[in-house]
């Protein structure tokens, strides 16, 4: 089987090595690389170790008149039994037990841990873990819903994957956070964070929920803030920075990857954009979009901020860098501008890819297609930055009453342009997680 085939065979199911249930109940102990059976085997030589030392612990007390009846003697050791069984039985017996107890002690211990389906069994689940573990060093880089959408279908693959996220959000509860503590803008960090969570359907509805009208119709101080910020923003104060209270909300939420920062420093995105009265600088993230004009470029204030070490480290160890999907002036462009961030993509050996949006965008890309996507990124950061376009191929999916606008996949310059049917059929205007990560992996596979 090619290597390609077996890729395809693996994602049967919807899971990357997931098993088919009759294989898995017979063989799935046996799997390699479960690290199971180095460990058994491990066990199965320190009990024949101890056994040894209970024979001769037997033979010592009987020379020496210990155990002074023969026929004590000859029950405890099986005398009594055919030399045969008398070896075999206690193989069987003793074997038998320390089976028990490792399955036992094991569902007990894995039980808190595993999924709620009752179809995936405890081997199941550690096969699952043992694959998603060592499985390929992802980095992501943009912000938004789109980059959530991305993470949740990753994360069916691997464990290694590091989300670097925008700081330049100043809108909704983020924004008055950041106005009024200081902090940076946590709402792109709650949602790839809920994204990754393992128990996601529990932790969106916790992290994403909003606080709403006060009691007898009053407003609430709280009103507007989603808990996912205010849990941020309360171990920003009890840690002393945003970085560890990133690092403490990841391990309590126990999500499979990391969500990162671009950069600490505190920014602020502006656009120089051409209306219909002339040229304005627009100032803030929310507002761009507003600005009703066509956008020339982006750029921060400050110009120069240092990029987060623990990003730049991940790009240069990840086997694939992905950019996007999500708005490109206000999600994916606010990473690149910072100028260490820039520089170790264009430099670091994993190929790049591009994942274009399915729709365009009001207020920032009206009329785009996928060459004029990829041409603004040249323009703000290098002809070298992509190695991939991943664009959308399936243009018949139906709209309703949707005012969607498809972007047109057209040729690109200095990368290799892949069109796949990416488009959720229920919400037209964004990716399907499943069908954007296999995509994803299929480009891996092939490098």
């Amino acid at each position: 089987m090619g290597h390609q085939e077996k890729h395809s065979a693996e994602q049967k199911d919807g899971k990357w090595g997931r098993l088919p249930h009759a294989v898995r109940s017979r063989r799935l102990w046996l799997t390699p690389g479960l690290g199971i059976k180095r460990w058994l085997l491990l066990l199965a030589v320190g009990s024949a170790v101890l056994g040894m030392g209970v024979v001769y612990g037997l033979i010592f007390m009987r020379r020496v008149g210990l155990l002074p009846s023969s026929t004590l003697y000859r029950l405890v050791t099986l005398q009594w039994l055919p030399t045969w069984l008398a070896m075999l039985l206690p193989l069987l017996l003793g074997g038998g037990l320390i089976l028990f107890a490792l399955v036992k002690l094991g569902r007990n211990i894995v039980a808190p841990f595993r999924d709620e389906n009752p179809e995936v069994g405890m081997a199941q689940t550690l096969y699952d873990h043992q694959r998603r573990g060592r499985g390929p060093h992802i980095v992501a880089i943009g912000g938004g819903t789109g980059l959530s959408a991305l993470l949740r279908g990753l994360k069916v693959y691997t464990n290694n994957i590091t989300a670097i996220v925008t700081v330049a959000d100043d809108g909704g509860s983020s924004g008055r956070l950041r106005d009024e503590l200081g902090i940076l803008p946590p709402g792109d960090f709650r949602n790839n964070m809920a994204a990754l969570a393992r128990d996601e359907m529990l932790m969106t509805q916790l992290l994403q929920y909003r606080f709403g009208e006060g009691q007898m119709g009053e407003k609430s101080m709280l009103r507007g803030h989603a808990f996912g910020n205010l849990l941020l923003a309360a171990l920003v104060g009890l840690t002393g920075s945003f970085d560890e209270a990133l690092r403490s909300a990841q391990k309590v939420l126990a999500i499979r990857g990391q969500v990162l920062p671009s950069t600490l420093d505190a920014v602020t995105l502006l656009a120089d954009v051409h209306t219909a009265v002339g040229r304005k600088i627009v100032v803030g993230e929310s507002a761009i979009p507003q600005a009703e004009g066509k956008i020339e470029r982006v750029f921060l204030e400050p110009a120069e901020v240092r990029a987060y070490p623990a990003a730049i480290r991940a790009i240069f160890e990840a086997d694939l860098i992905v950019l996007g999907p999500g708005s490109l002036y206000t999600s994916i462009l606010p990473n690149l501008l910072v100028t260490d961030l820039a520089a170790a993509l264009v430099a670091a050996q994993a190929r790049t890819v591009y994942v274009c949006n399915v729709a365009t965008q009001v207020g920032e890309t009206s009329g785009f297609d996928v060459a004029a996507h990829v041409a603004v990124l040249h323009q703000h950061v290098s002809p070298d930055c992509i190695d991939v376009v991943l664009a959308n191929g399936n243009l018949a999916v139906p709209l309703g009453e949707s005012r969607t606008v498809l972007v047109q996949p057209t040729a690109v310059e200095g990368a290799e342009l892949r069109l796949v049917d990416l488009v959720d059929g229920t919400r037209p205007w964004r990716h399907d997680s499943d069908k954007l990560a296999a995509a994803l992996m299929q480009v891996l596979a092939e490098k």
